[in-house]
């Protein structure tokens, strides 16, 4: 059985049972209640800054790739819309291969220079969201008796920071001993499928050619400078939904809550992150109190208003570029993806 077919299954089970938990909680009638007393009005501003974040997405990865050439801001942003498009509805985060091979494919370059630039581009992520956990333990106070939401915290802190220090490790040894770093990389493959190992060496041997970052001091200010509002435009749509439901918090709650969801699309779940991303959201808004059908209620607008526009506009963008959806999965799967 294929491997993404394995991880869709795996990350459905996780997914029910989330949500058959999550419904267990919650009064239909109280949720449509709670519904109700939306203002619609703040979503269409929470909608616009979260397309404000993927073009200072774009924008950001035009300055990873300036080694390469200049690139069109709009071939930048069209493949990160249909990238993350991908990552909502294929398993397996394929969505990060769609976005290079997308990429690649519109700009005639080379896959590995593409593929190691999006490694970086996580590499920042995951910086950023270190970062902001920091501030957040030392900025947020929880209310008495959210032991849950602190540990959830914690250990997802604690995790990202392990696996960020153990691909920040391997990178640096690949780059200054490429040899051994993939003898020890061919002896982790040992235990599976022959074929996944065939597949990978050569992979990331290539990739090793195309990892490069920038030393100029204004590009990687300029870097960090869209990294800081990367996040700051994914914080301000909890916060306008907060608002909409008329409930006011600081907004380190937003970067709290935000914090949480990260954590949470690492888990394997069914496409669209279904499940795993209401229980973190659930989670973080119950520590401040909420009562559980009106955070489940917040829980599936901010989902909404992440997931369903990115995906709707990705299927703009594959049907502007004239790519079937069939063609974007089987180029990815292709050009770096390990099925």
């Amino acid at each position: 059985m294929r491997r993404t077919t394995l991880t869709l299954l795996g990350g459905s089970c996780i997914s029910l049972l989330l949500l058959w938990g999550l419904v267990r909680k919650i009064d239909l009638r109280q949720l449509l209640e709670a519904l109700q007393h939306l203002d619609w009005r703040y979503l269409f501003p929470a909608v616009g800054l979260t397309f404000v974040s993927y073009w200072l997405r774009a924008v950001r990865w035009r300055l990873l790739l300036l080694h390469e050439r200049p690139l069109p801001l709009r071939s930048l942003y069209s493949a990160t819309i249909v990238g993350y498009m991908a990552n909502n509805l294929f398993p397996a985060r394929l969505g990060e291969f769609v976005r290079a091979w997308m990429l690649a494919e519109r700009e005639r370059l080379k896959m590995p220079p593409v593929l190691a630039s999006l490694v970086v581009d996580r590499l920042l992520d995951g910086l950023s969201v270190m970062v902001i956990l920091l501030l957040v333990l030392l900025t947020l106070h929880l209310p008495p008796g959210m032991g849950k939401a602190a540990a959830l915290l914690r250990a997802g802190g604690i995790t990202t920071l392990i696996a960020y220090l153990g691909v920040l490790t391997f990178l640096v040894l690949l780059k200054a001993r490429p040899l051994q770093a993939l003898r020890v990389l061919a002896r982790l493959v040992r235990p599976f499928p022959q074929r996944f190992g065939e597949r990978l060496i050569p992979l990331v041997g290539s990739f090793l050619e195309g990892l490069r970052l920038t030393r100029n001091l204004g590009t990687l200010v300029a870097i960090a400078c869209c990294s800081a509002l990367i996040w700051v435009t994914a914080a301000l749509p909890i916060d306008l939904v907060l608002q909409g439901f008329g409930i006011h918090l600081p907004l380190a709650a937003s970067f709290f809550i935000l914090v949480l969801l990260v954590f949470a699309v690492m888990v394997p779940a069914a496409p669209g992150y279904i499940g795993t991303y209401h229980v973190a959201c659930y989670t973080g808004l119950t520590a401040f109190r909420l009562p559980d059908t009106q955070a489940v209620s917040i829980a599936l607008v901010i989902h909404g208003v992440g997931f369903l526009p990115v995906i709707l506009a990705g299927f703009f963008h594959v049907w502007a570029g004239g790519i079937s959806l069939g063609r974007l999965r089987a180029g990815a799967l292709g050009n770096g993806g390990l099925s």
